[in-house]
């Protein structure tokens, strides 16, 4: 249950509906406490105060009451108490002032249309009520206090009612975007997950590809070639020095201080290509790169991803194709840079899993709104090709 300003009604002492009551008793006591001590008396030859006057200032305090939840019922008892107190009648004008409650009560609630209905009829019915008190001659005197009283309650009520409103919208439009701002964090921190999980797949997949298979070749000639394996083993050293840097970027980004002005980012570009084919060269594969177009400076996040799709697409390679022979192609377009990874191995038959490496690629190209396709070549092997958009200069 909302009260009249659209907030939650807090149950106990305070609430509305107990505010209401006590002021509805507060104010039939009140007019009782008047018509007894004669202040602003009517006529001179009122009858005493009596069991009907205490039932008209009970019907005040009911209307009163349940003026929130009833206004419109709430205003039609509080104009007819006048009139019946006034015809009896009993002492007292004060009577006339309860119908204001109800006016102020309506246009608070129902907006300045019924405030304004509301005035019309409470300013008629003074006017009518102490016409009968004091006939004819008094009205045109009455006229002006009556219309000015009701006019002034329901404007009054008007205002506080269009405060609330516009008081509940405010707190509503913030509400929204608090919400709106929570959501944007949640999801900035889930794509940051998400993207240091793919760095970190990237380099520990690539790293541990590389060393399984320097490993393997170490162990294969140990006996016969040392010279060779103390080769894969400072191989293996180099690889994992640099792995573990790479790794030490990439969370570091997470403790990282912002408010130093220096941005970390995790390392990568293709300036680093000559040694990642090196690296794969001593895998054991022939690497062929080919370069077209004139090669330029890109955006950091563009020459990031590329150059992590060539890292695990090679990684695919060392792992998955048992190939001898690779060829990396980048083609640099006025907007787009172009990346080809083809291989002579065995092509993975379709629908076999190889992890998250191909899904990566795509995830890294579909960010920068550019696409990856990633499939048996016809001739033979499989071919990674990847199209990243460059933004022109500004």
């Amino acid at each position: 249950m909302v009260d009249i300003r659209g907030e939650p009604v807090r149950r106990g002492l305070r609430s509305p509906a107990v505010v209401d009551g006590v002021f509805g008793v507060c104010v039939a006591v009140g007019l009782l406490a008047a018509a007894a001590a004669g202040i602003l008396p009517a006529v001179a030859d009122a009858r005493p105060l009596d069991a009907g006057a205490a039932a008209l200032a009970v019907a005040v305090a009911g209307a009163v009451a349940v003026r929130r939840r009833q206004p419109v019922v709430a205003l039609a008892v509080l104009e007819a108490v006048p009139l019946l107190w006034f015809l009896v009648p009993y002492p007292g004008l004060l009577v006339a002032l309860a119908p204001l409650i109800g006016c102020y009560t309506l246009a608070a609630l129902r907006g300045w249309r019924w405030g304004l209905a509301g005035a019309a009829v409470t300013a008629l019915v003074q006017i009518v009520a102490i016409r009968v008190v004091l006939g004819d001659t008094e009205t045109v005197g009455v006229v002006p206090d009556a219309v000015l009283l009701a006019a002034t309650a329901s404007s009054a009520g008007a205002a506080v009612g269009y405060h609330r409103a516009v008081l509940a919208a405010t707190r509503a439009r913030h509400a929204r975007e608090t919400q709106a701002r929570e959501e944007r964090a949640r999801r900035l921190a889930a794509e940051e997950r998400l993207r240091i999980a793919r760095e970190l797949h990237d380099v520990v997949g690539h790293t541990m590809a590389t060393v399984s298979v320097q490993a393997g070749v170490g162990l294969h000639v140990a006996d016969q070639r040392p010279a060779q394996a103390r080769e894969a083993l400072a191989a293996i050293k180099t690889i994992c020095d640099d792995g573990l840097t790479d790794v030490r970027t990439i969370l570091g980004i997470l403790r990282a201080d912002t408010s130093s002005g220096e941005p970390r980012a995790p390392r990568g570009g293709l300036d680093r290509l000559p040694d990642l084919l090196d690296t794969a060269d001593a895998a054991g594969l022939r690497v062929e790169r080919e370069v077209d177009g004139e090669p330029r400076p890109l955006p950091v996040t563009v020459d990031l991803a590329a150059y992590r799709i060539v890292q695990e697409a090679l990684t695919n390679v060392i792992r998955h194709a048992g190939a001898r022979s690779v060829r990396v192609a980048l083609t640099y377009e006025p907007s787009r840079l172009l990346i080809r990874i083809r291989d002579d191995g065995h092509a993975s038959p379709a629908g076999t899993p190889c992890g998250h490496g191909i899904d990566g690629m795509r995830e890294r190209a579909r960010a920068l709104s550019g696409r990856l396709t990633a499939a048996p070549h016809p001739d033979g092997g499989f071919e990674v090709c990847a199209e990243l958009p460059v933004p022109g200069p500004r």
